[in-house]
Parts: C-alpha cells; sequence; structure tokens
C-alpha cells in the first residue's frame, strides 16, 4: 500500500469484551471527497476514527489502496504517516498560535523556510491577527481554525474529523466548514463524523450511517 489517494476498508469488526461495536464496516475514501460518518452516541463513530488513525486495532478487516489488500497491524504505520486525526477538542500547546503552527512544520526546513510557510498558513486561515495570542486563550472556533491549519501544512492524505462543528456559533461555524471546503479542493479525503448532517451538506460526497453494534 503505497498511497492513500484512494482507501477503502471491508470487513472491519470491533468488540468491547461482550458488546460488539463494529460489524463488517466498509467505508471508501476518496482523494478530494468528502465523506460524512453519523450515528447515534455509542454507534462507533469514534472507534473507526482511531482504528483508520492506526491508534486502536480492530478484531478483523482489511485494508487496501491500489492492489494491495492488508491486515491493520501491516498497514498501521502508514495510516498514522498518512491520515490524521483532529479530536472534537483540538489540543493546543502553551504558546502563541505561530508556535502552534510551527509545530507541524519539518524541522528539516530553513528558519526562513518555516517563517514563509507560517505566514502563508496564517493568511490562508485569516489568523493573521491570532499570530501571537496565546493558543490555549482562544475561543471554541478559533481552535478549531488553528488545528486546521496545522493539518494544512502537515499535507495527509486523509484527515478525520470527529465533530468539527460542534459547540460553535454560527461565524465559526462558517469559517470552519470554508477551511474544510479549502481541504478538500486540494485534495485531501475528508471523513467527518458528525449527528447533524445538515451543517456539511455543501461537502458531502458520500455517507455512511453506523448502528449501534453494526
Amino acid at each position: 500500500m503505497k498511497s492513500l489517494s484512494e482507501l477503502h476498508i471491508h470487513s472491519v469488526n470491533k468488540h468491547y469484551a461482550r458488546r460488539r461495536v463494529l460489524s463488517n464496516v466498509e467505508l471508501t475514501l476518496r482523494s478530494g471527497q468528502c465523506c460524512l460518518l453519523s450515528g447515534e452516541n455509542g454507534a462507533g463513530k469514534t472507534t473507526l476514527l482511531r482504528i483508520l488513525a492506526g491508534l486502536e486495532s480492530p478484531d478483523s478487516g482489511l485494508f487496501s489502496a491500489g492492489q494491495d489488500e492488508l491486515k491493520w497491524k501491516q498497514c498501521r504505520k502508514l495510516l498514522q504517516a498518512r491520515i490524521l486525526y483532529l479530536h472534537q477538542q483540538p489540543y493546543m500547546f502553551d504558546g502563541s498560535v505561530r508556535f502552534n503552527l510551527a509545530y507541524a512544520l519539518n524541522r528539516q526546513l530553513t528558519r526562513q523556510q518555516r517563517k514563509a510557510h507560517i505566514e502563508q498558513a496564517l493568511a490562508w486561515a485569516g489568523l493573521e491577527s491570532h499570530a501571537q495570542e496565546s493558543a490555549k486563550n482562544l475561543s471554541g472556533g478559533e481552535r478549531q481554525r488553528v488545528a486546521l491549519t496545522r493539518a494544512w501544512l502537515r499535507r495527509p492524505d486523509v484527515l478525520l474529523l470527529d465533530e468539527p462543528t460542534a459547540n460553535l456559533d454560527q461565524e465559526s461555524r462558517r469559517r470552519t466548514l470554508a477551511l474544510l471546503d479549502s481541504l478538500r479542493s486540494e485534495g485531501i479525503a475528508l471523513l467527518i463524523a458528525s449527528h447533524d448532517q445538515t451543517h456539511f451538506s455543501p461537502l458531502i460526497d458520500s455517507h455512511i450511517l453506523l448502528q449501534e453494534g453494526g
């Protein structure tokens, strides 16, 4: 499996003790497309995101991109390298917004290159006026924009998002959706876990509904 421009997962199953969380889940993620993952609490949305991010192993399942078809353990390192998982409440490091963005950059870049990348990222997300602010003092919507900008700098093949607009006001939601649309237009595949399909309807190319235990 060399590229995640198109990722297929087949027959993914997961149990916790005697409780079945995921049963024969099938999913395809394609470059530049957005898939909505919905379902009630307990349906396994977060578990599936963690499996795709290489953070939690399924009981069984196959993963394929191109001609290769592999078990989770065989492709775990690639999943971790090429898929980025953003939590509902993005983590902010101590320090400024600029410092938080710098964390996503390749350490081999020169100081001048790093500065140029950060300035470009601040402009991309409209965060110029917040560059020197403490990231931990930002509003929820601003934190989400910082997290999405770090993702933009890292250029993953797939971006997993867990309720990215939860508890945001209308303007913050609009800004977040605009950044997600920009990421998708640049060829990043999006998988958004959310209870509310209406917020994301302009972005959605496909929809997966998880039932509890299935």
